[in-house]
Formats: C-alpha cells, structure tokens, sequence
C-alpha cells in the first residue's frame, strides 16, 4: 500500500481516502481540503497501513475498490466520525452485489489492454470529464496496476466476508458502468442511513467543490 498526503496541514480533524483499484493521488489534488487534513491510501499490492497520527476526528471516504478494502482493514483502523463508500461495496466481484463475475474476468484478462486504452474512458460518462482527467492521469506504471488487481482478486476469492453495519452513508451514481448501480442499491439497502445519487459515472470527483461537500453529501 502506498500512502500520500493530500494535505497535512496539523488541522485537528483528518480525512482518510481509500482510492479505487489502479489510481494515484495525482487525479485527486484539484479537491480543495479546507480545514481537513487528508491522507489518501492507494496500491493495494500489499495491504499494510501507514502510521496513522493522532487527530481529534477522523472521517473515512473510500470509493470504489477501497470500500472492500477499508473493510477488510476496519479493525486497524481509528474511530471514525462519519464512513462514507462511494460507488463501492464489500463484496466488490459479485453478480448481484457488486462487478458482475464475468465482466470482472475480463478485466482482469487485458487488464494491460484497458489500462492503456478503454477502462479510463469508462469511468466517466462524459468526454468533458475524460478530458479533464487527462490532463492529470494516473502516474503509476500499468505493470503495478495489473499486478494490484490480480493480488485484490486472490483476497476477494479467498476472504470471507460476513459484512456488519460500518458504512454510514452510500453514494451511488446512476451511471456507474463499471460497478452496475442496481447492484450497489441492492447492497446498501437497508445497510447505511443514506443513498445519495449521482447524475455520473463511476468517478464523481469532478461532482465536487471539496471534500467536505463529499461528507455532507445526503
């Protein structure tokens, strides 16, 4: 896991971002942080956290591959103030909750193939947008990217997770192609005190001014 400091500036409340599967902080440096610090977490070849400082308050957003995996971490993890999963769940490769199987394995396969050409394009559902995350795209080589995704499928296969009440909120958007939403409203449920709905695709990001407008998303 690698880590990185979106802003850390000893304010006394702290943010702790856990990023979807192949992503970087590079994307994300545009979000203004306020009076949060934020530390974002990414690279889930190795699931090993970093020293997390001591903060009054700590709120946790994860999205996407991240929402498994701050799961999956929970019990490392601080009390947290609010648990908001966007366009994510814990049981992130399944048929009814999750990335279908089949197109899951796909993926993987030209996993290589996507990361250089269509799988970018697909997290958006505009050009604008794509356009506007290409000129400030994903740093990091495809090779750690392919590998990340092949070492999150081995954990998913082999973990079994019974899930219990952590999330508090969930944000879905409606055009999410790459975790259906159906799925994710069939997840949450019932599970979170909020569904919040996105007129987007499965990046959101660009949907807001700040991170603290991601926490009072209702």
């Amino acid at each position: 896991m690698q880590y990185h400091w979106l802003n850390k500036q000893n304010n006394n409340k702290l943010i702790i971002f856990f990023a979807g599967w192949s992503f970087d902080y590079i994307p994300f440096e545009f979000l203004p942080s306020g009076d949060y610090d934020v530390l974002m977490l990414y690279d889930y070849n190795t699931l090993e956290l970093p020293p997390i400082p001591q903060y009054e308050k700590y709120f946790l957003i994860s999205w996407s591959m991240g929402v498994f995996t701050a799961y999956l971490l929970k019990e490392e993890l601080p009390a947290f103030e609010q648990k908001i999963a966007i366009n994510g769940t814990p049981y992130p490769v399944d048929d009814d909750n999750g990335i279908p199987l089949k197109p899951f394995l796909l993926t993987l396969k030209h996993a290589g193939q996507g990361l250089e050409g269509k799988f970018y394009r697909n997290i958006f559902d505009s050009s604008k947008d794509y356009e506007r995350y290409t000129q400030n795209p994903v740093k990091r080589q495809v090779q750690n990217r392919i590998d990340e995704l092949n070492n999150l499928y081995k954990l998913i296969k082999n973990i079994d997770i019974n899930y219990d009440k952590f999330y508090n909120t969930a944000i879905i958007s409606k055009n999410d192609i790459i975790i259906p939403s159906k799925n994710q409203i069939n997840f949450w449920t019932g599970k979170v005190e909020n569904i919040k709905m996105l007129e987007c695709g499965h990046f959101p990001f660009y949907n807001f001014k700040n991170w603290d407008e991601i926490l009072t998303c209702r």
